[in-house]
């Protein structure tokens, strides 16, 4: 008696869905890609606001030149940046060269959504505490270099933020108390 595992056309419908998830799986991985060392900033050269960290010398610090795969729900951390002209997100934007209102829903991306300026001005939609609301993409969170002046002397930025203004926080309905970071998702608008 011969015994069947599966037929040809049930084994074939198996592996595609395997190697599918496999894939799938693979696509959303984000591997670091280096480390820095952390050097201690000069008095009053590193912007605490926002519950930003100051690099520690010495520290190692892990850079990432990719960010997870962007679908419909990307999961992410939402943290609280100021691009407003002295805040603690440094220099003016990226993308347009400015610097935006705390009041208006703007972001950073983290290194590998940025993907080189391809998001820049564009809108993406964010997903949090029961809320959504539309945000422009003005600068990169980088995930690469940090600890240095041009970036106010902060770590890089992990792989996977979406860095918004208060207005972005305000929009889903956060309690400025628990401003700060939480998770979300969000998928280009």
């Amino acid at each position: 008696m011969k015994l069947h595992i599966c037929s040809s056309g049930a084994c074939l419908f198996i592996s595609i869905i395997l190697i599918a998830n496999w894939l799938s799986i693979e696509a959303q991985t984000c591997n670091p890609s280096g480390k820095i060392v952390g050097r201690k900033p000069p008095p009053k050269n590193c912007n605490r606001h926002n519950q930003s960290e100051c690099c520690k010398e010495g520290k190692l610090y892990t850079t990432f030149k990719c960010s997870p795969h962007v679908s419909k729900r990307t999961k992410a951390t939402l943290t609280l940046n100021s691009f407003e002209k002295g805040g603690d997100g440094g220099g003016a934007s990226e993308c347009d060269n400015k610097f935006h209102s705390d009041n208006t829903s703007v972001v950073a991306l983290s290194t590998g959504w940025f993907n080189n300026r391809k998001r820049c001005l564009h809108y993406i939609t964010i997903y949090g505490n029961g809320r959504s609301v539309k945000a422009k993409v003005v600068d990169e969170c980088d995930s690469t270099r940090g600890c240095d002046a041009e970036h106010d002397f902060q770590p890089p930025c992990p792989h996977n933020v979406v860095d918004a203004s208060k207005a972005v926080w305000k929009a889903l309905g956060v309690k400025e108390s628990d401003w700060g970071e939480m998770q979300i998702f969000w998928s280009d608008a």
